[in-house]
């Protein structure tokens, strides 16, 4: 038997509340917080829109026949697609400290279904030597069973980002309090001595009713028997609540290592620089979890032998193309310089665009003295 005698990450939703919460006890889901959603939806789904490959590791020109790379192209089970599956464990891996985790369930070797059981099902122990020991509904499986997505450090994102989330969700708190009281501070009831307490109460259920929620908003107020009201002002940090929300934002980005405008901040976004923000999302934020995605399915999905020579790959290719003016740019560029033949740069476009007869020559469009056929003549003048 494994020995299996502690948890080292939590398995469940209520165990990763409480990595987020910490020992304050204030309830945060961070879901529902927006900047952390939308950096866990962009990466997921950015990943699980884009193609899968199975190819030769020295020649990536076509996918090779595999029961696996079928699975992960339509459904890998009755009640899962594969866009799913991606989707989803990648979404756990940024979410919980023990990953994403799948099953792959195998007839004579071979895969015939993944499945993606809920937080707590798959678990595992983490030996000294690294090594992972796995249990499904606590029977032991394989290694070589399980896909496994895990985020760096061991531990995930939001619980690396545990107390910029949770300022995040007190400045959601604050400006719902804030808004809740017609946006108006706090103030200051002062009553004449002597009135008693159950006089002061009056006032104050009196004044609350009257004045306070966004109904009451920019009502005249009746003050009585020599009471008097002072407006408590906004302090330095309330008169800079926008930027300070922002600053929020660009930390959660930072935990996710990707530009606040993947988040849509579009403070410091222009159009000149759009084209060089999605290259950083693609390169610095994306990419290195298609990588541990692609690990994931070769060591689950393929034999020792398989490895060797094949390995899953992300078309990368919808993400990496710009507007149609630069790809025009960048196509007439290459084509003129021979490193593409006009057949070639056609299929570039993905617009369906047969090839021509003579376009499979390496010419430069441009200067007569090099394309296809320009030197018919004068051979023939020579041969004569």
């Amino acid at each position: 038997m494994w020995p299996f005698t502690r948890k080292s990450y939590p398995q469940t939703d209520e165990e990763l509340l409480a990595v987020i919460n910490g020992d304050n006890g204030t309830a945060c889901d961070p879901l529902t917080v927006p900047p952390v959603k939308a950096a866990i939806e962009t990466i997921a789904n950015s990943a699980a829109c884009l193609d899968l490959h199975l190819v030769e590791r020295d020649d990536a020109a076509k996918d090779v026949d595999h029961p696996a790379l079928n699975l992960l192209r339509g459904q890998v089970n009755e009640w899962t697609s594969s866009f799913q599956l991606i989707r989803d464990l990648l979404i756990e891996a940024m979410l919980r400290d023990q990953g994403g985790l799948a099953w792959v369930n195998r007839i004579a070797d071979k895969p015939v279904e993944i499945i993606h059981y809920r937080p707590g099902v798959i678990t595992y122990q983490e030996e000294e030597s690294r090594e992972l020991l796995y249990r499904l509904s606590g029977r032991p499986v394989l290694a070589s069973d399980v896909i496994h997505v895990r985020a760096p450090f061991g531990k995930a994102p939001v619980t690396l980002a545990r107390r910029a989330i949770l300022a995040a969700a007190a400045m959601e708190t604050h400006a719902q309090k804030l808004w809740s009281n017609g946006a108006r501070p706090g103030g200051v009831l002062e009553v004449p001595q002597n009135v008693g307490d159950d006089a002061v109460k009056r006032i104050k259920a009196g004044w609350a009713a009257a004045h306070e929620g966004t109904s009451n908003t920019g009502r005249t107020a009746i003050l009585w028997a020599g009471t008097k009201y002072s407006q408590t002002a906004l302090n330095s940090t309330d008169a800079q609540y926008i930027e300070n929300r922002r600053y929020q934002m660009e930390e959660i980005a930072r935990a996710f290592n990707m530009s606040p405008v993947m988040l849509g901040d579009l403070t410091k976004s222009s159009y000149a620089n759009a084209w060089q923000k999605n290259r950083e999302f693609l390169g610095i934020t994306l990419a290195p979890w298609l990588r541990l995605v692609e690990a994931a399915f070769n060591r689950a999905l393929l034999t020792d032998e398989e490895r060797a020579r094949l390995t899953f790959q992300f078309d990368i290719d919808d993400l990496s193309r710009v507007d149609l003016q630069q790809r025009a740019t960048a196509i007439s560029s290459l084509v003129s310089s021979r490193v593409l033949n006009p057949n070639e740069a056609r299929t570039w476009l993905d617009a369906g665009l047969a090839p021509y007869d003579g376009g499979n020559e390496f010419a430069n469009p441009h200067t007569g003295a090099s394309q296809a056929g320009a030197n018919d003549n004068q051979d023939e003048e020579e041969a004569a």
